[in-house]
């Protein structure tokens, strides 16, 4: 079998090897691959493995050789993921592999702005501390998160996470989702509620028709006057325009970012912006979140061949 890895870029930083591929067939590793690549790149092969490039109709239709497509990613949102079940090509995402660790930057985001870590960090390195008549500094006012509502937005694996957490810091957790669960320390609420009750607004829910642009202009005003924002989704839930203007009018605290609607950044308007921390979508690669994420490529790869699929999106 010929395999293809167009993306093999973001899974091998720290010298994280891809050779368990190759005992499925004969496989191809590149670095990255550009959009207009793609087609030529995939040739003949019968499987593919990717992060975020768009695989739709004129890919499947260009490569009529390919039977299966495997994600290094929970989101499936670049796949025509029902065009490739007319086409008889499996689909298989890496299910939950992130939780912990987008979670965990879920709240090292939501820690620095309560903390207010990076704007102290810098500076006691430009020595203003040194320059203190008191034993310490107050430049930068900080808040305890005991007592805080947070609102999560979308209530998967990651949100279910994040609630966790949350009550460890004995925060009151609200959540907005379309599946409402039966947990008594939850209280599940419509968007409007969240948005107007909650200190912390958080999204975690997948990029959808539905999902697109969920915050924006409208949806922003409705949040609780000084809310923090976090994205660790996807940006194309988020108007970005409309985040800038909530968090320099003030009526947002802040806002801190791990994904924003074009990666790599290219001239996003939120970058510099005062009170806007934003991450390059990092939360989901930890070394050991990454060898997780290996391993379950493998074990959908090995479902698939012998006829028993696991993870699989195109139904």
């Amino acid at each position: 079998m010929k395999i293809v890895v167009l993306e093999a870029g973001v899974m091998t930083p720290g010298g994280l090897s891809l050779e368990v591929y190759n005992q499925f067939g004969e496989v191809t590793l590149y670095h990255t691959t550009k959009q207009c690549e793609v087609i030529e790149r995939i040739g003949n092969a019968e499987a593919i493995l990717l992060n975020k490039l768009i695989i739709d109709k004129e890919v499947m239709d260009a490569c009529p050789n390919l039977k299966y497509i495997g994600l290094f990613a929970t989101g499936y949102n670049t796949i025509d993921v029902k065009y490739a079940a007319l086409k008889g090509i499996t689909v298989c995402n890496a299910g939950s592999y992130s939780t912990n660790a987008v979670a965990q930057h879920t709240f090292a985001l939501i820690l620095n702005h309560f903390n207010q870590i990076s704007n102290y960090h810098t500076a006691v390195k430009a020595g203003a501390w040194e320059k203190s008549e008191l034993t310490t500094l107050y430049d930068f006012p900080t808040d305890e998160l005991c007592g805080k509502t947070i609102g999560i937005i979308g209530y998967g694996h990651i949100g279910q996470r994040v609630a966790q957490i949350a009550k460890a810091f004995d925060m009151k957790v609200l959540s907005y989702t379309r599946t409402p669960k039966q947990e008594s320390a939850v209280e599940f609420v419509t968007l409007d509620e969240l948005l107007r009750n909650s200190d912390v607004v958080s999204l975690h829910l997948p990029l959808t028709e539905e999902s697109r642009l969920i915050m924006n202009e409208k949806t922003f005003a409705k949040c609780k006057k000084g809310a923090y924002f976090v994205n660790t989704a996807r940006g194309g839930l988020v108007d970005e325009a409309a985040l800038k203007q909530a968090v320099e009018s003030g009526h947002l605290s802040g806002a801190g970012l791990d994904a924003i609607t074009v990666e790599p950044m290219r001239n996003c308007i939120l970058q510099g912006v005062e009170n806007i921390v934003i991450t390059p979508h990092a939360a989901w690669a930890p070394m050991s979140t990454r060898i997780k994420l290996l391993n379950i490529t493998v074990d959908c790869i090995k479902g698939w061949l012998s006829g028993n699929p696991i993870n699989v999106v195109s139904k």
